[in-house]
């Protein structure tokens, strides 16, 4: 069985403390910087468009139940 998600995180917090590689610390820090950018913006246009004609579908009810789904893909699950 692997490590917790803590234990995992102890770890990094170890290795993190002993690096010197100003390299690997700025990619790390990149890395770091990209997490917090907003996924929408990272997505392209017809992804966008796509989300949101989803989202409009659903609010004008154009739904298809879960069951109805189920019942028709069945045969490929």
């Amino acid at each position: 069985m692997g490590l917790s998600i803590e234990n995992k995180k102890i770890e990094l917090i170890q290795w993190l403390s002993t690096l010197n590689d100003q390299s690997l610390i700025d990619k790390l820090m990149i890395l770091k910087e990209k997490e917090r950018t907003d996924w929408w913006n990272e997505i392209s246009e017809s992804e966008k468009n796509s989300i949101e004609k989803g989202i409009q579908d659903a609010d004008d009810g154009k739904l298809t139940s879960h069951s109805t789904v189920k019942t028709i893909y069945e045969k490929w699950l």
